[in-house]
């Protein structure tokens, strides 16, 4: 199995005037520009996932949406998994990811999605520091969603400001 640990593209500044749930702050349009770019590399490096489960907040389903948009050419509708918007449950992650072999693509947030990325690389969810950029992709190989169980194939870092 081959998981894609997708960050949420850049989305506006913390304005509880503006956005009093914070999980409905939506990404910016710059934000749409790169996670597009980044989208598009992915799609040319052959890495269109199978299943794609976001994050329920709105930065993230925005995100999910432009990955499946150019990367799948809207042939995958993004599922819901409220348990990328909480800190790792990794019973949770492996019920909704499954168990066949095929590219799972994961959007949620930081600090999780990099607690995540360590808990399945080392077995704990502070045993390594990733700086995750927004738009980031981490590209992990592993047999199931198990701790300790995954090697690291890439970074996929965004190019370009926000």
């Amino acid at each position: 199995m081959r998981l894609l640990l997708i960050r949420h593209a850049p989305a506006g500044q913390r304005d509880p005037n503006h956005w009093p749930d914070d999980t409905r702050r939506p990404i910016t349009d710059a934000g749409r520009r790169v996670h597009r770019k980044v989208s598009r590399r992915l799609r040319r490096r052959d890495l269109v996932p199978d299943l794609l489960l976001t994050s329920p907040w709105t930065r993230a389903l925005e995100t999910a949406e432009i990955t499946a948009d150019v990367t799948c050419r809207g042939d995958l509708t993004p599922t819901s998994c409220p348990a990328l918007a909480e800190s790792p449950d990794i019973e949770r992650i492996a019920e909704a990811v499954g168990d066949e072999d095929r590219l799972v693509a994961l959007v949620g947030h930081e600090p999780w999605l990099g607690e995540l990325a360590s808990l399945l690389l080392t077995g704990y969810a502070d045993g390594v520091e990733i700086d995750f950029p927004k738009s980031g992709v981490l590209g992990l190989e592993l047999p199931g969603v198990t701790p300790d169980s995954a090697v690291l194939r890439f970074l996929l870092r965004p190019r370009g400001a926000y």
